[in-house]
């Protein structure tokens, strides 16, 4: 378990916290602001801490033979790739709109940034943590600017090596040690045979100043309710409000009704699993005696009889002597005269 916690707005964030809950937004706003504002209040009423969007500079972050090349597909919202991405990035004064709108609706708002650029544009929103994505877990220089900025990190650790991780873990530590390490599988959508969620334990056992989380793209909510009890303790899921809009991200993403239920499962969970202690609770007494057994005399008997065993039943309601309690009577003599199926209690019993 960790010995580090972050916080993120007003929330702390621990290896023995409730699980912090992202929606990743994504582009899964199709390029529309009206969109996104209706994704972050759909968020925020099924109950998550935080909703997630990206953000890149297109241009310095591909090569121009990759921003130009033709991407004409069911889910491109251009003839180029290029002109895809560019499609689906807001400016400064969406964003600012959309922090206030997540603000407005008590979640935080954050964002993946996939360059420096990117950076400087984040901290002029202001944004209380940043996501680095899979790809850039190896993107030392990136996680550097980032890390000196002394915000928390949530880096994502899909397609890489555990040597990978290592270097990214100890680059962010050197400036800041606000970080969470998510167990992600760079699969879209990732099959539930290779989740390998047991990396969680790995992490949390290799990674100790660090928190440990998972990035799901999988389908339902399953992986993130056992992610949480591995370890986990931030959990991101892509959200959408149809499975069927265009894009990329939506089949794996979860629908309102999906996201209500995974975080009412975090909270069950984190409720649910108490103290250890075994013990008789309040709550449990009425239970206790309608289903329980107690001692009970099989027929009417008079004052000195001794006790055989056909003269004791076992018998509902429980409110008397358990039945471990028979060896403890046999043999004993009465010392008052007992009618049949009374229970059998200490005073009865020389």
């Amino acid at each position: 378990m960790s010995t580090n916690s972050i916080i993120i707005g007003t929330k702390e964030i621990s290896g023995s916290s409730k699980c912090y809950v992202i929606a990743e937004i994504g582009h899964n706003h199709q390029g529309k602001l009206e969109t996104a504002i209706k994704l972050i209040e759909e968020a925020a009423l099924c109950g998550v801490d935080a909703v997630k969007f990206q953000k890149r500079h297109n241009k310095n972050l591909y090569t121009t033979a990759f921003y130009n090349k033709p991407y004409e597909n069911e889910n491109s919202y251009g003839v180029t790739y290029g002109e895809h991405r560019e499609y689906l990035e807001f400016g400064e004064n969406e964003y600012r709109k959309l922090k206030q709108c997540a603000e407005k609706n008590n979640v935080d708002f954050l964002c993946t940034a996939f360059d420096v650029e990117s950076v400087d544009f984040l901290e002029k929103i202001d944004i209380p943590a940043y996501k680095i994505a899979s790809g850039d877990i190896t993107n030392i220089p990136l996680l550097t600017y980032v890390a000196k900025l002394g915000k928390p990190i949530i880096a994502s650790t899909g397609a890489s090596t555990m040597e990978e991780v290592k270097l990214a873990y100890e680059t962010v530590l050197q400036y800041n040690k606000q970080l969470c390490l998510l167990h992600c599988i760079a699969e879209y959508p990732a099959d539930y045979s290779n989740l390998n969620l047991n990396i969680i334990r790995t992490f949390t056992e290799n990674f100790p100043e660090a928190i440990v989380g998972y990035s799901g793209h999988d389908n339902g909510i399953l992986a993130p309710v056992i992610a949480y009890m591995l370890g986990a303790r931030i959990i991101e899921k892509h959200f959408t409000l149809c499975h069927a809009w265009k894009g990329t991200d939506h089949k794996f993403s979860l629908e309102p009704a999906g996201m209500k239920k995974m975080v009412r499962d975090l909270e069950r969970i984190n409720v649910s699993l108490g103290s250890g202690e075994k013990r008789i609770n309040n709550y449990e007494l009425d239970a206790r005696t309608k289903m329980g057994k107690s001692l009970y005399i099989a027929e009417s008997l008079p004052r000195g009889t001794v006790l055989e065993r056909k003269h004791v039943s076992i018998k509902t309601p429980g409110t008397g002597l358990p039945p471990y309690k028979m060896a403890d009577i046999i043999g004993k003599t009465l010392k008052t005269d007992i009618e049949k199926e009374s229970l059998i209690l200490p005073e009865h019993i020389v």
